[in-house]
């Protein structure tokens, strides 16, 4: 079930989510300030590709004004679009197991830094 549900998460978002991560990773990697903000992007873009089978282990304590930082930047939009997203997804039966993959990205476009994938 893992491999099927990760091939039909990348046909039908998988490969945009990963391309928009992966290229705000690069805007962010383009200053010295912003290359944390890049390495969690690009975090994120390879956890959109095959959310299936990943766990995310969190420890935000050491890295909380990095966290605060990008929550404030753009990890609140990110985190509300992948409720909404996991919303329409729990609508059906069929959906269950994606809205549960965008419950799992959202909660680590809130605070990505200290997160173990």
């Amino acid at each position: 079930m893992r491999f099927i549900g990760n091939v039909i998460w990348f046909f039908l978002a998988g490969f945009w989510l990963a391309m928009a991560y992966f290229i705000l990773g690069v805007l962010w990697s383009m200053t010295i300030i912003g290359i944390p903000f890049g390495l969690q992007a690009f975090k994120l873009g390879r956890l959109s590709v095959w959310p299936f089978g990943k766990d995310i282990e969190m420890r935000p304590v050491r890295y909380f004004v990095l966290n605060i930082i990008w929550f404030i930047l753009g990890g609140f939009a990110i985190a509300l679009i992948y409720l909404a997203a996991a919303f329409f997804c729990m609508i059906t039966i069929v959906g269950i197991p994606f809205g549960i993959q965008c419950l799992k990205l959202a909660k680590l476009s809130c605070a990505p830094f200290g997160a173990r994938v």
